[in-house]
């Protein structure tokens, strides 16, 4: 537990990485952060966009390292080991499709950096988001509304006779 917090809720967090969140930034520490995305920035796990004259020049995650960076990398690659699929899994391996490995342990981590802040600066518990949909899956929840809504605004009933979807 942590400020109340169970962040071994995660999947790929152990007790090690707990620890080493502990001991470099401390319990109160993490909550001199104004945001998750300062925080990951801190363990530099964030991308340095460097952009000069609307082209970008670099966008590689800067050098640097401290035990927090390294322990979340290792919880990453864990992450993407795992063979039951769960949502942070499913977002490692879209990202190591397009980008690779080493790209996919650093965007995790840094997930995985932003998550735990959430968690123990908002005292929430992790909710595994499982009924996470992609674009498409929103987009044909919505087509079903409108037509739903249409079918209501000029005042059709589905249980009429000859009253088709087609």
């Amino acid at each position: 537990m942590l400020e109340g917090v169970d962040v071994l809720a995660i999947e790929g967090l152990s007790h090690s990485t707990v620890l080493s969140l502990i001991s470099e930034v401390g319990l109160k520490g993490i909550k001199r952060f104004p945001s998750g995305k300062h925080f990951a920035s801190w363990l530099r796990l964030a991308p340095n966009n460097k952009i000069s004259g609307g082209k970008v020049l670099s966008s590689k995650v800067p050098k640097g390292s401290n035990r927090l960076k390294i322990a979340l990398r290792n919880a990453a690659n864990a992450i993407g080991n795992l063979k039951e699929s769960t949502p942070l899994r499913d977002f490692f391996h879209r990202v190591n499709f397009r980008k690779g490995r080493t790209s996919a342990v650093s965007a995790t981590a840094r997930k995985l950096a932003v998550v735990i802040w959430n968690m123990v600066v908002n005292n929430t518990q992790y909710i595994n988001p499982e009924g996470y949909l992609f674009l498409d899956q929103k987009r044909k929840l919505g087509l079903a509304k409108r037509i739903k809504k249409q079918i209501d605004k000029f005042g059709f009933n589905p249980e009429d006779p000859g009253f088709s979807i087609a």
